[in-house]
Parts: structure tokens; C-alpha cells; sequence
């Protein structure tokens, strides 16, 4: 279990609320560079929160920050959002995507007069109707005890000012709220060593409980978390509100369906820059979620895949010119569809006109391959190279695709899974050689089997792992073999620390 340090100007600050051992004044915890470097508080694992006022470029604040970066330690807020906040024009680089939710705020009457000042604490606000602002600030720009201060010209809101403020500024109602806030945003602050002593890693599961088709089912999170105790690992389920907490543990594992302008993947961009072992990766989600992308790369790369071609918005060809050589049916998909979502099967040229015209309106390029019927698709799990699982999707029934959205339920096909050795080499020869081409995590490499040939449909990251579906062949130990790899992924990180100290 990591340690927690939360840093305060002087103890007297702390007076307002329950003692803690986490405590130590600035002045301490900048010594500790003068003391023997075994000392407790210069652990790598350490998280810090930094309470401290004069935050500015070298102020006392702002040292403490920067030592503890220095020392390895995890601590909020960074050196890099002190910066930022330190220049109005990087906040506004930061917060230029609240101008809708401000707009929002304004037409609700949640924002009145010509003013409002909004104080954010671990980005709760007292305001209930200002809940999501205050939320959304702390995610952006992670410090603790924020001010901000919103204005309206001419009818439209913007933020004219964001400055941290200091512990000892809080009102009594905003301790109250101060302190509340804290041990939500920290579960470790008033824990006692011995419950501390009892895990060595901390990983964040994120998820969204509102998701129709999430990735995980709930029995599989049971068991993840499970399987993650069992091995020294303290898994705790988080949702994109717990984006300001990322700092906290020492892995990030996506259960929630991944997009790129989406928040799964600003927050796993985050959790890398604050040194988590992140499964999926940014890496992972850039290359897997478009699939214009992985047609070029399976092409380029020698990978068996379906025959096909891009089309362009702005191709002054026709569409019988760019599609020569192809026969219809086809299938006609936008980059970034996701559960047979985006995929429409084309049975002439006139069709195809049609749905391009419908899909360009979103997307410059479109993928238009050819169709391989088959009863089912394979899907082969592989994380760190190896393979997971092997299982079999069937099509939906009287469907064409093993989700049918056509009505007012999504419809799917059954399944089976298999032992790995069981699968035919090619499919899984084929499996490995494109993950080889994305990575090294986490990935369901969809693929056809018609025959003597095999294709690979797509490369997915944070592919579905289910408990009475992908599990029932391996069990607990599935999910033992996923926690075991963030295990590994994690000592590794420390160990990488200790050599560079």
C-alpha cells in the first residue's frame, strides 16, 4: 500500500480537523533531502498532497512539488499544473472545451449575474447545480483547493480567473466540505499501518456502471479485484469523476469502452504521464479504435486481412472507378465504429452512393471492404504477447453481424471458448502477428476463417473479458494471469525508480 504524505505550511493548519500521522509541515518535508535517503517518507511509492500556500515559481509550495517529483513520489498538484496555472494562457488552453458546459449552465439559470466565484475542493463545490463545473475544473487542472471565477460578457460565460487558494482561507462550512472531499479523494488518509501494510500496489479499475455493453460484466470486476488481492494488489472500481485521484495508485486498468475524443482516453494518457502502468495505453486506443488506420498497418505489414479500399470525401473519381476490381456485397465501415455499430453492408452501387453520402458527413475517409461470409467470428485474447483466450462469436440470428441493432434491442449471438491448442495454428499464428504490430497489452483480434484462409478482421483494444464467456476455460486463473501481468508491469516500475536513484 502506498504511503500518503499530506503537506501543510505549519501544523497549526491542520487544527480545524482530525490528527493524522499522514501530516508534515513543508519545512520537514523538504529536510528530508539532509537525512538518510532510507528514510520512509523518501519512498518512490509515496503519494503527496500538497496543501501548502505560495505555490508560485519557487515558492515554498511550489518546492515541495518539485522535490517530490524529483524523489519519484506521485504528488497533487504537479510542478506541470502549477505551471499551468500559473499562466492564464495555459489555463485557457486547459478549459477551452467548458465553453459548451458553461452555455449549458447559462440557459438552466444555474449562473446568475454578471459573476460567479466557484470554490473547488478535490473538485466538489458546495453549489450542487455547479457540481459538474466544479468536477470538470479538478480534471483539467488537478489541484486541490481551486478558486474559480466566472464572468459574463455579452451574454456568453468564460472563466476569467483560476488560482489555487490556501488551507487556512476556508470558511467553516468549506472545511466541512474540505474534509469530506479529501477522504473520498483519498480512501488512505486516515487508514491505520497495519490496514496499509496489507496490499503493496494500488490499481484503479475505471468504469462506467451506466454502460449498456461494458467490457467487464460485474461478476468479472468481482473477480479482477479478487484475483488482484490475492496477489498484493488493492483494485479499487473508479468512474471518469475519479480522474483528479489517478495519482493515487500505481496502475490504471479500462474496463469502459474506449473512443479517442472521449474521456477513457484522456484519462489513460493521464495516468501515463503520472508513471501508472495503464492497460489500455493511449498507445493502444490510438491504433486500435480506427480502423483506416488498422487496414494500412495490416496491409503494410504482410497481415492476412479482407480486400479492400479507402474511400475519400473529396475523390473526384467515381465510386465505380475507386471500388474496380471489388464485387459487391460489400461491407462499408467508418473508422471508429464499435460492436457492429457503423458497419452497413452494401449490396449495389447504388447503395453504396447512398450510405457514403450519409457516412462522409461525419468522417473523410471510409473503409469499404469485401464480405466474408461465415457462421462465426474467432476471437483470439492476447496480453503481453501471449494468447489469453480463444472464442468463438456466432452471428446473430438471422443477422449477418454478431450484433444486431437493427431494433429496439441490441440482439447478439451465442459463443464458445476453447483451449488455446485447440484453435487452428493459422488463426493464431495470423492473431499474434498483428498484435505484434500494436503492442504489447491487452487486445481481442477479431479474424475469419473460410476454408484454408484466414483473415484478421480487426485488432481491438480493451476487448471483452466476461465472466461465463471468456473465462470458461481458464477460470479464476484468467483473471489472475491479467492481474499478474499489472504485478510484474508495476515491480518493474519500482525497481526502474530504484536503479535511476
Amino acid at each position: 500500500m502506498c504511503p500518503l504524505r499530506i503537506v501543510v505550511d505549519r501544523q497549526e493548519d491542520w487544527r480545524p480537523y482530525y490528527p493524522s500521522e499522514d501530516l508534515i509541515s513543508a519545512d520537514d518535508f523538504l529536510a528530508l533531502d539532509r537525512r538518510h535517503r532510507s528514510a520512509p517518507d523518501q519512498d518512490r511509492s509515496t503519494h503527496v498532497i500538497n496543501l501548502c500556500s505560495e505555490l508560485d515559481y519557487l515558492g515554498t509550495g511550489y518546492y515541495v512539488s518539485l522535490l517530490a517529483q524529483a524523489r519519484g513520489q506521485r504528488v497533487l498538484p504537479s510542478v506541470e499544473t502549477l505551471n499551468e496555472l500559473s499562466r492564464k494562457a495555459l489555463v485557457d488552453l486547459q478549459l477551452d472545451t467548458l465553453a459548451p458546459l458553461l452555455g449549458e449552465l447559462a440557459r438552466q439559470g444555474r449562473l446568475a449575474g454578471d459573476s460567479v466565484t466557484l470554490r473547488v475542493l478535490f473538485g466538489e463545490c458546495r453549489e450542487p447545480e455547479l457540481a459538474r463545473l466544479a468536477r470538470k475544473l479538478f480534471e483539467r487542472l488537478p489541484c486541490p483547493l481551486l478558486e474559480a471565477r466566472l464572468v459574463r460578457r455579452h451574454d456568453l460565460w468564460r472563466l476569467a480567473r483560476l488560482k489555487p487558494i490556501h488551507l487556512r482561507d476556508l470558511s467553516a462550512d468549506e472545511q466541512d466540505l474540505f474534509a469530506s472531499a479529501l477522504n473520498r479523494h483519498s480512501r488512505k488518509v486516515w487508514r491505520t499501518p497495519k490496514a496499509r501494510r496489507r496490499y503493496r500496489f494500488d490499481l484503479a479499475i475505471l468504469v462506467d456502471p451506466k454502460e449498456v455493453m461494458p467490457p467487464s460484466n460485474r461478476s468479472a470486476l468481482k473477480a479482477f479485484i479478487r484475483a488482484g488481492r490475492k496477489l498484493g494488489i488493492d483494485v479499487s472500481l473508479i468512474t471518469r469523476r475519479d480522474a483528479g485521484r489517478l495519482a493515487e495508485f500505481d496502475g490504471l486498468f479500462i474496463r469502459e469502452t474506449t473512443a479517442l475524443d472521449h474521456h477513457t482516453y484522456r484519462m489513460a494518457r493521464l495516468a501515463e504521464h503520472e508513471g501508472l502502468v495503464v492497460i489500455d495505453s493511449p498507445r493502444d486506443i490510438l491504433r486500435c479504435t480506427n480502423k483506416v488506420y488498422l487496414h494500412a498497418l495490416l496491409r503494410a505489414r504482410g497481415v492476412p486481412a479482407p480486400e479492400g479500399v479507402l474511400l475519400k470525401r473529396r475523390d473526384r473519381r467515381s465510386l465505380a472507378e475507386r471500388i474496380a476490381g471489388l464485387s459487391f456485397p460489400m461491407v462499408l465501415k467508418i473508422p471508429d465504429g464499435a460492436f457492429s455499430r457503423g458497419i452497413v453492408k452494401i449490396g449495389s452501387l447504388e447503395q453504396l452512393e447512398l450510405e457514403t453520402r450519409r457516412l462522409f458527413e461525419d468522417s473523410a475517409l471510409l473503409l469499404l471492404q469485401e464480405w466474408l461470409p461465415t457462421e462465426y467470428d474467432w476471437r483470439i485474447g492476447v496480453l503481453d504477447g501471449q494468447v489469453l483466450f480463444a472464442s468463438r462469436y456466432y452471428m446473430a440470428r438471422g443477422h449477418w453481424q454478431i450484433y444486431d441493432h437493427s431494433g429496439a434491442r441490441v440482439k447478439s449471438g451465442g459463443f464458445t471458448t476453447h483451449d488455446p491448442a485447440e484453435v487452428p495454428p493459422a488463426v493464431i499464428k495470423a492473431a499474434l502477428k498483428a498484435t505484434r504490430l500494436i503492442g504489447n497489452g491487452l487486445y481481442g483480434v477479431d479474424l475469419k476463417q473460410a476454408g484454408d484462409r484466414v483473415v484478421v478482421i480487426e485488432v481491438n483494444d480493451n476487448p471483452n473479458v466476461d465472466a461465463g464467456i471468456e473465462d470458461t476455460v481458464l477460470g479464476r486463473q484468467l483473471y489472475e494471469r491479467i492481474m499478474g501481468i499489472f504485478l510484474s508491469r508495476m515491480e518493474a516500475r519500482v525497481s526502474a525508480r530504484s536503479a535511476d536513484g
